[in-house]
């Protein structure tokens, strides 16, 4: 029998040159490479992790080309304590939340010329909307920085029509005691294309509800950030989305509990129609070290209506602590539940309103979360046109 040889005082054991070794795995989603250099990122190829589920060549002149960062037309509506400015690129505020993690991010970053400051004071509660719908065709970067002053109260709704080809970056920047819900509506053209990455840093006590609701656009990715950094702060994000035939939407989340006693809650509910309809929602949630006392739960259900559409869910959950007070995370993917379409046909109601019923119950879970009765009525009523020119087709 012979044994293996150990290495003596006499062999080489230098380390092989840096560019001949293998690369090394991220090994937690805090160590992603971040920069706010387009040309630090190499192409994308949609092989890469964070691509790999993403239609890639629709959105390539959103990753690699040139894009137009002028400050564009919005409409803000008046509310004691909101207001709206352009602020220069060397704002110190500009960064505050977060880099960009991917290359459309840092493309829009590289040629923002202007941020747009959304600056909100007072505790009393307020509501806000932001409308964007001229943005037009041609390929366009965006910035936006939303400041909530210590102890304010609002909530910001974030309303996105007509054509677009949009690549931003949007930070949420919360003092300590403050609340913000804020509210992303993508109703954009059936051919815009919006790539977006969303920034929230939270100081000590503060609470935000993210509400993104997607019903509109040919590939639409939204990825909400949140950074629990001050002790006892909370976050709500939400989401509910309707796909199409053809139609990509896509939003990978993440929340990053640092502080201790933070809490944090994920659900994002979607339907899904047609040929090619796709959908794709990845959770990452990470509890750092100093975050003991966490309490986390991330979810996501999908409901198909018919065949040739699909949904991919990943939730993935990082533990750096012992010290929890819950961490758990599901998803889940599948057809109508016959139980229910059997009950309410049972009570004299059609097999396509059943359907209708179903859907609209499922959806409508989350709309009702977002606390703006008005806001809540009018999404209602596109859900219901979604549902009206679909349902059928499942039956």
């Amino acid at each position: 029998m012979t044994t293996p040889s150990t290495p003596t005082q006499t062999q080489d054991t230098a380390p092989a040159p840096r560019h001949m070794r293998a690369p090394v795995p991220v090994q937690t989603r805090s160590e992603r490479f971040t920069s706010t250099d387009v040309a630090a990122f190499p192409e994308v190829t949609g092989r890469e992790v964070m691509w790999k589920h993403t239609p890639v060549a629709r959105l390539a002149e959103l990753l690699s080309g040139d894009l137009d960062g002028a400050p564009y037309v919005f409409d803000l509506t008046a509310a004691p304590g909101v207001q709206a400015t352009w602020i220069g690129r060397d704002d110190a505020r500009i960064g505050s939340a977060g880099l960009p993690e991917d290359r459309a991010s840092a493309n829009a970053w590289t040629n923002f010329e202007q941020a747009l400051l959304v600056s909100i004071t007072g505790d009393d509660v307020k509501e806000a909307t932001l409308t964007r719908s001229a943005l037009g065709g041609p390929a366009r970067a965006a910035h936006t920085i939303v400041e909530v002053a210590p102890g304010a109260r609002a909530t910001l709704i974030l309303q996105n029509s007509g054509p677009a080809h949009l690549s931003e970056n949007v930070e949420f920047l919360l003092g300590a005691g403050s609340d913000l819900t804020v509210v992303s509506v993508q109703e954009w053209d059936d051919d815009a294309l919006h790539v977006a990455a969303h920034f929230a840093e939270l100081a000590e006590n503060a609470r935000i509800k993210h509400v993104a609701v997607t019903l509109g656009g040919g590939v639409v990715r939204l990825n909400p950030s949140a950074h629990l950094a001050g002790a006892r702060s909370d976050a709500e994000l939400l989401g509910a989305y309707f796909a199409d035939a053809t139609q990509h939407l896509e939003q990978q989340v993440y929340v990053h509990h640092d502080g201790p006693e933070t809490r944090s809650r994920v659900t994002y509910k979607g339907a899904l129609q047609g040929e090619g309809a796709r959908t794709v929602w990845i959770g990452d949630v990470l509890i750092g070290p100093k975050a003991v006392g966490t309490d986390t739960y991330e979810q996501n259900r999908n409901l198909v209506l018919t065949d040739g559409a699909r949904a991919d869910s990943v939730p993935n959950l990082e533990i750096e602590t012992g010290d929890i007070v819950g961490a758990g995370h599901a998803s889940a993917t599948g057809r109508f539940d016959d139980e229910q379409l059997f009950y309410l046909q049972s009570r004299g109601i059609p097999e396509e309103e059943a359907r209708r019923l179903v859907v609209r119950g499922f959806l409508f879970e989350i709309v009702q979360q977002i606390g703006s009765p008005e806001l809540q009525e009018r999404l209602q009523a596109a859900i219901e046109a979604e549902l009206a020119v679909s349902v059928t087709a499942a039956s």
